[in-house]
Order: C-alpha cells, then sequence, then structure tokens
C-alpha cells in the first residue's frame, strides 16, 4: 500500500497551520506501511475538529456522538474482530465526556489503536478550558485562569490497563508516524496521546513551545517494558522535560482472546437462521 491509497476526495477544513493535518497524514503514512487495505479498515470519531479526520481518509468510517467514539469502535471490533479499528478524537471528546469508556476500553485490553488530538483546549467551540488545560491557562470559559489541575491521560492509561502507551508530537511528522505504525501493528489497546498545537485559540502550547522542551523516551534508553519506569515518565512536564515516544507496552491477552462466541467466527457471520424473536418483540407491544 502507499500513502495516496488512503486519499479521499473530500479536502480537510481545519485551519491553515493546524496540528491536525500532520495527524492526518502521519495516519496515513502509518496505514500504509502496515499494509491495512482500506476495505478492511475502520476509522471511528467523535465530536470535535478532530472528529472530521475520517472524512479525509479513504477506508470505512463512521462519525459519532461526543465522546462516544471508543463505544462505536468496541462495537464494530466486535462485531467483526478481523478489522483494524481506530478511534481518534480530541482531549475534550476523550477526556472528558468520554472519560468512562475510555478507562473501561483500557482494563479491557479490546484491540483499538485510540488517537487522541490534544490541544489541550476546545477549538471546535472557540475556545474553552478541557481537560487537559494547563492550570492557570486564560480562556473563554476561564477568563481568571483554570483552578483544576489537568489530566495526565498517560498516566492514566499505564494505571488503568493499557497495553500500549505513547505521546507523539504533531510537528515532528516522521516520529509520529512511527507511533502510529507500531500502535497500529500492537495487538490490545494502544492509545496515542498527540501534542497537536491549535494555532488560534490555544497561545501557550505552541509549535515552538514544544519544539523548546520536548525531548524522545528512546534517546534517553528508556526501557518501555518497565511499568514503574513509564509511570515515573508520564509525571515529566515543563520545561525541557516533556517526554515523547513509548512510555510503556506489555503483551497481554485481548478481550477478543477471551471471548468465547467469536473464536472460531467473527459474530457478524454466526449462522442466525434458527434465532426467533418473536417473542421478545412480543414484549414490547
Amino acid at each position: 500500500m502507499n500513502t495516496a491509497e488512503f486519499n479521499s476526495p473530500n479536502k480537510p477544513t481545519w485551519c491553515p497551520g493546524c496540528g491536525n493535518y500532520a495527524i492526518l497524514l502521519a495516519l496515513k503514512n502509518a496505514l500504509a506501511e502496515r499494509d491495512c487495505n482500506p476495505k478492511d479498515t475502520v476509522i471511528v470519531s467523535g465530536i470535535g475538529c478532530s472528529g472530521k479526520l475520517p472524512h479525509f481518509a479513504k477506508t470505512y468510517a463512521y462519525e459519532s456522538l461526543h465522546g462516544r467514539a471508543l463505544p462505536v469502535a468496541t462495537g464494530i471490533k466486535l462485531t467483526n474482530h478481523t478489522l483494524k479499528v481506530i478511534a481518534v478524537g480530541g482531549d475534550g471528546d476523550g477526556y472528558g465526556i468520554g472519560m468512562g469508556h475510555f478507562i473501561h476500553c483500557m482494563r479491557r485490553n479490546i484491540d483499538i489503536t485510540y488517537i487522541v488530538h490534544n490541544n489541550q483546549i476546545y477549538g471546535l467551540t472557540t475556545g474553552q478550558a478541557s481537560p487537559t488545560s494547563e492550570k492557570g491557562a486564560k480562556t473563554k470559559s476561564t477568563p481568571h485562569g483554570v483552578i483544576e489541575i489537568p489530566i495526565n491521560p498517560i498516566s492514566l492509561a499505564i494505571a488503568t490497563g493499557a497495553t500500549f502507551v505513547a505521546r507523539g508530537f504533531s510537528g515532528d511528522l516522521k516520529h509520529l508516524t512511527s507511533l502510529f505504525s507500531q500502535a497500529i501493528a500492537h495487538k490490545g489497546f494502544s492509545l496515542v496521546d498527540v501534542l497537536q498545537p491549535c494555532v488560534i485559540f490555544n497561545k501557550i502550547n505552541t509549535y515552538s513551545f514544544f519544539q523548546k522542551n520536548c525531548y524522545k523516551l528512546e534517546e534517553q534508553n528508556h526501557n518501555p517494558e518497565d511499568k514503574i519506569a513509564a509511570f515515573q515518565k508520564s509525571l515529566e512536564w515543563g520545561e525541557g522535560k516533556i517526554p515523547i515516544g513509548i512510555f510503556y507496552r506489555e503483551s497481554r491477552p485481548t478481550y477478543e482472546d477471551e471471548l468465547p462466541t467469536i473464536q472460531k467466527t467473527p459474530l457478524h457471520r454466526h449462522d442466525i437462521s434458527n434465532v426467533n424473536i418473536e417473542r421478545l418483540l412480543d414484549e414490547f407491544e
């Protein structure tokens, strides 16, 4: 496969300079690198600027409700577990209203790749504080500064049972492509939290801010098999101390591996000719 085979006739409508462009290209690069056939690939999104991504990649797609990308992706995966299923969403979408789904998908280790466009702001609704906005950040909804501490999705993912946890930066396309490719190849729930500057509504977490402060875990000989070290690295944030790369990775049976009903045949291929639901329907009359 090559990247162009994932081009959609629909052109992105994001703001010029938005980090979403790099995420889209990195994802198409990674799908091509892993020879993912578009007919066997599904991208599911929630609502927000990130929610439009499935429109711009030539695969099967589903734009769902706000915060509901993961339950829809789970349903698709369990219906046909031979598909490659990728969920995308923003920090407000996935770490706010979708938080419950986020945690339960990780502990179940469902074989889904989840890419979060983390711009630390609600962009589509023009600049309100999100769950990852930094304490003190002044936004339209917090004119005197955010008074809550931000959610740390990396620490949360490691603690909750995700088996592949990574952070990328949309200003480094080659590195981001590599992370997406490894996440797609991983068997189990893989999270890639992407630092994605919103060039309109977030004037703190900019491209230059991340270029100045990010460093790569692999260049520091970090061992992603070491859970304690991964958790310690996940707590780093600040001047010159924002790690990107793979924090944690482990091999563990997936939810699908232990679901008896789909061990021999994907659910959508089960013979249901002998199933009679008339009695059930009668109960609703």
